[in-house]
């Protein structure tokens, strides 16, 4: 082992001796394993699963909210801020180290690039944020909007989809609306004619999610961005659930603006986020914060994204994380999400005393699955789970059950979840 990683071992392994902290830092989290060319069986599937420092005995089932970090991410993360604490006088940080010490001054292309990848587009477009609140709010601050103007949400908007058009409607008197979504949501096109049916003359704006938080709903966002073009409407879109649960070709679908959080789907630390513009409207957005690159017009992602001293460790593991997707496949993984979430809704589907409140159409479905169970709460339901099978799914509202799937998950898990719920019957 070489000097540097085994400095790095031994002193993260004392730090992270405590009994609660199951990450082992002296553990090989190398991911070569996972570049096999074999099927992608149930047995590849279980050595993804072993890539994640989780607690044996215990299911997560809340990948909505937070997406557990693989051990490769976390050891690429610890080894980066340990080393660069230790190593911090050798840094020569004006020529070139500098993002070795600190982030928030870079321009991160290599990184850049390995995203444009994944929802195609240039790396030129694309800023690296905290989150997805972090990029709706540098759009919506961004615009120039006037008193009057109508920026249309829907009823179903995540806070972090909505935050930022009711401050401007309050700040500089434009209108908010949102369109009320059918519940739950099997066609498209009615959809599509919810979103319509508020939208006039004076609509600048539509601002809407790529998937809905709360039931997992896949929403028919390239109708609605070709129909808002032919409108002269800006369309931006919350990705927050979709980078790493279903495909996302921001160009396919023609939005003028996506943001996301990859702590979630795509498995990356809390604080990576993701902010696409495209290259053709982004002149018009101005700069929220605004730091040495702020008028920056050959690079505007870059533009967007110099926002000061951040966490240089955090960008090691944001780009791990990508490199973690990328072993494992683009499709490959999508398909596992989109498997497991199919698993799990066929099986509530033949229990007459479960209420689905995601989609039922599966071309609108993926890895988040919404219900509820006659005589009990979500409360109620959750901490059922918990307590007979130490399976933690999240409870939404009052009445339903959020249930997320992910690449760590098995069918098995699934299986005991399935028949926790069969006996309510």
């Amino acid at each position: 082992m070489a000097p540097r990683r085994k400095f790095l071992k031994q002193g993260t392994a004392a730090m992270l001796s405590l009994p609660f902290i199951s990450f082992d830092p002296k553990k090989d989290w190398s991911i070569t394993s996972l570049q096999t060319k074999a099927p992608k069986d149930e047995a590849y599937w279980a050595m993804v699963r072993k890539q994640f420092p989780l607690k044996e005995g215990q299911t997560y089932f809340n990948n909505g909210t937070m997406g557990p970090t693989p051990g490769y991410v976390l050891d690429k993360m610890f080894d980066h801020m340990m080393h660069w604490n230790v190593e911090a006088a050798t840094v020569d940080y004006k020529n070139g180290s500098g993002p070795e010490l600190l982030t928030g001054y870079f321009p991160y292309e290599e990184l850049r690039t390995k995203l444009g990848k994944i929802i195609n587009c240039d790396f030129k477009e694309i800023s690296l944020t905290q989150n997805a609140t972090f990029g709706m709010n540098y759009v919506g601050m961004g615009l120039d909007l006037k008193e009057g103007d109508e920026l249309l949400n829907t009823n179903q908007e995540h806070g972090g989809g909505f935050g930022a058009w009711q401050l401007l409607a309050k700040r500089k008197g434009c209108v908010y609306k949102q369109a009320t979504m059918p519940e739950p949501a099997n066609d498209p096109q009615e959809i599509i004619d919810a979103i319509f049916k508020e939208v006039t003359p004076k609509t600048k704006v539509i601002a809407i999610p790529h998937i809905i938080s709360g039931f997992g709903t896949v929403m028919p966002v390239k109708e609605i961005c070709t129909e808002a073009k032919k409108r002269g409407i800006f369309t931006i879109l919350d990705g927050a659930q979709c980078v790493g649960q279903i495909p996302v070709d921001v160009k396919d679908i023609g939005c003028d603006a996506y943001y996301s959080s990859l702590h979630k789907w795509l498995l990356a630390p809390s604080g990576s986020g993701l902010l696409y513009i495209n290259k053709d409207v982004v002149g018009d957005i101005w700069t929220t914060i605004a730091s040495y690159n702020w008028d920056n017009q050959d690079d505007h992602g870059f533009r967007l994204m110099q926002n000061g001293t951040g966490n240089a460790g955090l960008m090691a593991g944001y780009e791990a994380a990508v490199d973690f997707f990328n072993t494992i496949g683009h499709d490959v993984w999508l398909s596992r999400v989109k498997e497991l979430g199919k698993y799990l809704r066929d099986g509530l589907k033949e229990m007459g005393h479960v209420t689905l409140y995601s989609s039922t159409n599966e071309d609108m479905a993926a890895g988040i699955t919404t219900y509820g169970v006659d005589g009990m709460s979500g409360p109620e339901l959750q901490k059922y789970m918990w307590e007979k099978e130490r399976l933690q799914p999240r409870s939404v509202g009052s009445e339903m059950l959020r249930h997320s799937v992910h690449i760590y998950n098995s069918k098995e898990e699934i299986d005991r979840a399935l028949k926790l719920i069969k006996g309510l019957s």
